[in-house]
């Protein structure tokens, strides 16, 4: 059997448990369960002699089992997520409040099934490979979907230095044409200015031609 034991636990405080053969995993398994750090939702594996503890633990919930250290980690992890499910689904928030072995009587018949299940059956790797590969899917299609994310933001912001460029044309479209009417009024300016100093030398010539022509005659 490769799952010789499990059990279920709020804390230190075990609510369910099944051994499937005689050893002191239990002894073994509260010393864990006080020595785990934290409170964050963790997958861990302690070693001890040829057999492998590991630990899963999510919203405070803790499901611990010892399997053959030759089990690996897929089956054993996966058979923890099945007893995680199993027991949230049938108990509910009656987990936060129960009394130690407060759903041993019952839930103790589910760990030994599903132990037995995922010892020797060979559909159990087989959907836990399924799932496996499932899960990788899922990570590939949340990988693809940021990309898709990444680049749907670099649109957005490319639209953004559009319509900033878009803003900054208009911007110096107005200012050209701003400019353009003040070299028109400059030149036009210009051009009143060069007309009345033409007017006021063509005067003085024809003012001075008058005086010299005027001249002789008042002499006489």
């Amino acid at each position: 059997m490769t799952i010789l034991y499990a059990l279920v636990a709020r804390g230190s405080v075990v609510l369910a448990e099944h051994s499937g053969t005689t050893t002191n995993a239990s002894t073994i398994a509260r010393q864990i369960l006080e020595k785990i750090p934290g409170n964050n939702d963790s997958n861990v594996s302690y070693s001890q002699d040829r057999y492998i503890f590991h630990v899963k633990r999510t919203d405070g919930l803790t499901v611990l089992c010892m399997a053959d250290d030759s089990a690996g980690r897929r089956i054993p992890f996966a058979f923890l997520e099945e007893i995680h499910q199993r027991f949230v689904r049938t108990y509910g928030r009656a987990v936060l409040s129960a009394q130690a072995y407060g759903m041993n009587d019952e839930f103790s018949r589910v760990l030994s099934q599903q132990m037995e299940y995922y010892s020797s059956d060979p559909n159990a790797d087989r959907i836990n490979r399924l799932k496996g590969e499932m899960s990788q899917v899922r990570n590939v299609m949340i990988e693809n979907i940021d990309k898709v994310l990444e680049r749907g933001d670099r649109l957005e912001l490319l639209v953004d230095k559009t319509a900033t460029m878009q803003g900054n044309t208009f911007r110096f479209r107005k200012q050209a044409r701003r400019f353009r009417s003040t070299v028109w009024w400059r030149n036009v300016k210009l051009t009143v200015a060069l007309i009345f100093l033409l007017l006021v030398i063509v005067y003085v010539i024809f003012a001075f031609v008058c005086h010299g022509l005027t001249l002789p005659t008042c002499l006489k």
